[in-house]
């Protein structure tokens, strides 16, 4: 009779076994699925900020050069003084 009781409870107990580690294994992809979708949102968001700061910056660099380019051609003495002012080391300064 123990004999017997073994050889029935061994196939549900393996069943059970694989049942779980199933389980798991889904639980654990949808977790890996979830923490993707977090870090790909959080990348995304962080890789539209720097683009939109890109794009700033060469708006920037661009109103900048114009304003400087208007400066030098009706201004040359004052384009002079900046050039002298931004350019060069910090020890040409002192």
């Amino acid at each position: 009779m123990v004999g017997a009781i073994v050889l029935f409870t061994f196939p549900v107990m393996e069943k059970g076994k694989m049942l779980r580690t199933i389980l798991m294994t889904g639980l654990m992809v949808m977790l890996g699925i979830f923490a993707l979708g977090l870090v790909f949102s959080i990348f995304g968001t962080l890789i539209g900020v720097t683009f939109w700061l890109l794009g700033f910056a060469i708006k920037a660099l661009i109103i900048g050069g114009v304003a400087y380019l208007a400066i030098r051609v009706f201004a040359p003495d004052t384009a002079r003084r900046l050039r002298e002012r931004w350019s060069g080391t910090s020890i040409d300064r002192y």
